[in-house]
């Protein structure tokens, strides 16, 4: 390595893998370079999220991030870890500082089938990463009363609407978003979509939201003006729809398309087509900037339940391969902007490895009632890894 990356630790059973897959297939392997961050709880709350913003401008300093799965805590969680205040989801603020948007992409093997039938390739969740529901405000109103949206303009425009007129309590949220973030979201999108020769799908509900969501649409369709002539020469499609139409589409396609959603709808339809494909615990996920900025990180969460466990000494089972794949996807992306072919050649490999010991039935637990055609072995979390670095090493050696 040249350039460092960024290196965001994080929480949990995460953080417990994310030492075990440096141990066992990062350092034996890579003259690691990387510029680290604590990412997790504690010291969040120390530093009252300074190191959140320092990590998030290390990335747009050095262009290429992987991340840890990190808490975002609710009530529970300040008193299990006696915060100071209730700190924001780290993954907002670094998306919000780099303007990006996450792209979570299934992994598949031949193995696990979809449980759609007709799915033959993975579909990318490609989600806007601001505002919306994860930057809103919010009011319980506690009494009758009038609630009203009011802005007022830098040079002294008034505008105000009633919400609604309360007869007794109720709650009351506010979202906003900018044209600025919106046309983001959309570059990346397209350049993505270039970059990985698929088709985009784009879908709001601009039929209820007459200016919230048919703003998106209408900024995506400028947007798209700009690249459809590399569209129409690669054979690419881009067309809008509704979600509720959108969703119908998906579960009938055979998939292999980029699906854009807004940020609380990718939020949910990864979910949904991470489960459908497999797990959870098998989906990559990417932030991208406009600019070409890149943060990889696994989509799912902590794994809270295995790390209770781990602490009181039992044995856990937890699919490191999301997180083994950011780590893959961030060397190769650093090894394609430094010109580092064997860093590049050793992402690929790590990422066969792993594909090498799941083809052949060794897996953790969660996978074993999801496989076909083979007999599956559970192996605990260390072991599984371990298995990895076999066949990781035999491939290196070959």
């Amino acid at each position: 390595m040249t350039t460092p990356l960024v290196e965001m630790d994080g929480d949990e059973m995460t953080r417990i893998l994310w030492q075990m897959i440096k141990d066992e297939l990062i350092l034996p392997f890579v003259d690691l370079k990387a510029e680290y961050y604590d990412l997790g709880l504690e010291e969040r709350d120390k530093t009252e999220d300074r190191v959140t913003i320092e990590a998030a401008e290390a990335t747009k300093k050095y262009g290429v991030a992987v991340k840890c799965a990190t808490i975002t805590p609710n009530t529970a969680r300040m008193s299990e870890y006696n915060l100071h205040q209730m700190w924001k989801s780290p993954n907002g603020t670094i998306r919000s500082i780099l303007d990006g948007t996450v792209f979570r992409t299934p992994i598949t093997i031949p193995s696990i089938k979809p449980a759609v039938k007709s799915w033959q390739k993975p579909i990318t969740i490609a989600r806007h990463a601001y505002g919306d529901v994860y930057k809103n405000v919010e009011i319980r109103a506690e009494q009758a009363g009038v609630a009203k949206l009011v802005f007022e303009g830098a040079d002294g425009q008034r505008e105000e609407v009633v919400i609604h007129e309360f007869k007794g309590p109720g709650v009351i949220q506010g979202q906003h978003n900018t044209d600025k973030s919106i046309s983001s979201f959309a570059h990346s999108c397209f350049k993505f979509a270039i970059d990985t020769k698929q088709d985009v799908w784009f879908s709001t509900k601009d039929t209820i939201s007459k200016k919230y969501d048919a703003r998106f649409r209408e900024i995506f369709d400028e947007v798209f003006e700009q690249y459809k002539a590399d569209f129409e020469r690669l054979g690419l499609e881009y067309f809008y729809t509704l979600i509720d139409d959108a969703v119908a589409r998906v579960i009938r396609s055979e998939g292999g398309f980029i699906w854009a959603c807004k940020n609380y709808d990718g939020d949910v339809m990864s979910d949904m087509v991470s489960t459908a494909f497999g797990s959870l615990a098998m989906m990559t996920s990417v932030l991208v900037s406009p600019d070409g900025k890149y943060e990889y990180e696994a989509a799912h969460g902590t794994v809270t339940r295995h790390y209770y466990k781990h602490l009181k000494g039992e044995e856990t089972s937890t699919n490191s391969m999301a997180t083994i794949f950011a780590w893959s996807g961030a060397l190769r992306k650093r090894g394609e902007l430094d010109g580092l072919p064997e860093l590049i050649n050793f992402a690929n490999q790590l990422e066969d490895a792993c594909f090498d010991t799941l083809n052949e039935g060794v897996v953790t637990k969660d996978l074993v009632n999801l496989m076909q055609g083979v007999t599956p072995r559970a192996v605990n979390s260390r072991d599984f890894l371990l298995e990895i670095r076999k066949r990781l090493e035999k491939r290196l050696n070959a």
